[in-house]
């Protein structure tokens, strides 16, 4: 079968043997069984964050289909009281969507997104001023530097700006996922923190409104930049964002034009109590703070507008967002992508000397 048939980009070359996990167990014997022949595997969720080369992929690949919501026991007493298990392979938007109609508020604003819940933690995903790691308790993993099955809580994956430790080399595959959600009697979400998102709902930053409406704003908003999957609508015939917002020292981001958008990574240093009659001790050495960039906006500003292509190209950017590069035609190469990618990212060193990173991950193919 062609990847590209299970991609959300629609491209990617044939996979010499594809292997279907629909339980845990399953999907444990199918990796084991690939890895102790020493052979090549890849494993593929719901194919939305990922570019496949035209090539394809030699060895096995094995698809999560595994699916199950478990309400575990509540924690009486916690912020997060509700508690779920969910297999990796159930669709994160579903997943979403049934939190929403039971009433449980903290990934409201991370409806749309496509892909399966248990690359949700590996990324870190997050829109609309939430984050997985908010709700994230523990993932259940085969660890394969051991062979065994283990749960590890959260903190132990790293998880930070769309990474974790097993996006970052650590050897293990997410079997499923504990939540832990709040559960508010008047079915409010958790304090908007994200300007657009207040904007779509007329309230203020901070401020809470009702679930259904935070998650049906939310797939709007998504919708209008080409982000939620649509067999109607070519634009969204993407990976999603291609590339992450870089990350950058204050004093370089000092260099970049006035109206590049920026925001401060460091928190202001807490205040310190000092008795009376005491010196204050001194002060701790400054060490200089990280700012977080538009990656949008460094694209735009570099010369690359909504819809450009290369010449002869079938792969384009998005004519709704320039974050993202879309098969719009159906008719795009893997090559073609990433030829494309590697325009951009020229284009933005070039006129700001920010190197873009990409956010899909990348099989065959390097930019």
């Amino acid at each position: 079968m062609r990847l590209a048939d299970l991609t959300t980009l629609g491209v990617g070359g044939p996979a010499e043997r594809l292997v279907t996990a629909a339980t845990a167990d399953e999907l444990v014997e199918a990796v084991l069984e690939a890895e102790a022949a020493g052979e090549p595997w890849l494993v593929l969720g719901g194919g939305s964050n990922v570019l496949v080369a035209d090539e394809g992929v030699a060895g096995t690949v094995v698809r999560i289909d595994t699916r199950g919501i478990e309400r575990l026991p509540d924690v009486p007493g916690s912020a997060r009281p509700v508690r779920l298990r969910v297999q990796a392979g159930e669709p994160w938007d579903a997943l979403v969507a049934h939190t929403v109609e039971q009433g449980w508020a903290g990934m409201e604003a991370l409806s749309g997104i496509p892909g399966s819940t248990g690359a949700a933690p590996i990324q870190n995903i997050g829109a609309y001023g939430q984050e997985v790691v908010e709700s994230l308790l523990a993932v259940e993993v085969l660890d394969l530097d051991t062979g065994e099955r283990r749960t590890v809580p959260a903190p132990e994956l790293r998880l930070g700006y769309r990474t974790s430790a097993i996006k970052q080399g650590w050897r293990a595959v997410v079997l499923s996922v504990d939540l832990a959600l709040e559960s508010d009697p008047d079915g409010l979400s958790r304090p908007i923190a994200y300007a657009q998102l207040a904007d779509a709902l007329g309230v203020a930053i901070g401020e809470r409104a009702p679930l259904a409406g935070v998650r049906a704003a939310t797939l709007r908003l998504r919708a209008g930049k080409g982000m939620v999957l649509d067999a109607a609508d070519p634009q969204s015939r993407s990976a999603g964002s291609f590339f992450t917002n870089p990350i950058v020292s204050e004093s370089f981001a000092r260099t970049l034009p006035t109206d590049a958008p920026r925001w401060p990574q460091q928190p202001e240093p807490s205040p310190v109590a000092v008795p009376l009659g005491q010196e204050p001790a001194a002060p701790p050495p400054v060490i200089e703070g990280t700012v977080k960039l538009s990656a949008a906006w460094l694209i735009e500003h570099a010369g690359i507008a909504r819809g450009f292509r290369l010449p002869g190209s079938a792969a384009s950017v998005s004519s709704k967002h320039t974050l993202a590069l879309t098969n719009a035609s159906g008719h795009a190469t893997a090559a073609e992508v990433a030829q494309l990618a590697r325009y951009i990212q020229t284009r933005v060193l070039s006129e700001f000397g920010v190197l873009l990173h990409p956010e899909p991950v990348l099989v065959g193919l390097s930019l």
